[in-house]
């Protein structure tokens, strides 16, 4: 595979046009950089991260590899001359798929949208509406003075009101004397 094979390829994708970076031919989606050429036989690609890196070279020890530069860096570099068609595609797809913006994804990834109806939706009536969510009145927290939250059920049943005692709070003044 050659590199003009990779931008045919990539340029099937939404929004990618050619570009440069770090003064080498690339391939960019909405100005952000997913794959680059870094020399005749490599290209390096964006992964979505360390662990997708480490299984690609794995996989595929022939194809994929990096260099200690990219030790620890979500990229991977690929052999062209080991680099098959479909997996290139593949790999392009996933390295658009790490940068481009998440509305570009879902409408890729969106079936064929049906054509738009004419009709306008009515407005449900109002006591619909109420029906489907019913209306929760806002409960009103108090806080006690420890800063506890207190619910209205446990204020009237005073159940989160604590004496000094049961705190273990020395006296004011003194100092208590573990027993």
């Amino acid at each position: 595979m050659k590199w003009a094979q990779v931008v045919k390829l990539a340029l099937g994708l939404p929004e990618v046009a050619e570009s440069t970076w770090f003064g080498t031919p690339s391939l960019k989606v909405l100005g952000k950089g997913f794959v680059r050429l870094k020399d005749e036989d490599t290209i390096v690609l964006l992964v979505d991260s360390v662990d997708e890196q480490e299984l690609l070279m794995r996989l595929e020890p022939e194809v994929y590899f990096i260099t200690d530069h990219y030790r620890g860096w979500p990229a991977v570099l690929a052999r062209l001359s080991a680099l098959r068609t479909s997996g290139a595609r593949a790999r392009l797809e996933a390295a658009w798929r790490v940068k481009a913006p998440r509305s570009l994804v879902r409408a890729r990834d969106a079936p064929a949208a049906s054509p738009a109806p004419t009709q306008r939706r009515r407005p449900v009536p109002r006591s619909d509406r109420e029906r489907r969510r019913p209306h929760r009145p806002r409960v009103r927290r108090r806080r006690s003075r420890w800063g506890l939250r207190l619910l209205p059920e446990a204020v009237e049943a005073e159940e989160w009101m604590l004496d000094a005692e049961d705190l273990d709070v020395p006296e004011a003044g003194g100092h208590r004397v573990p027993a």
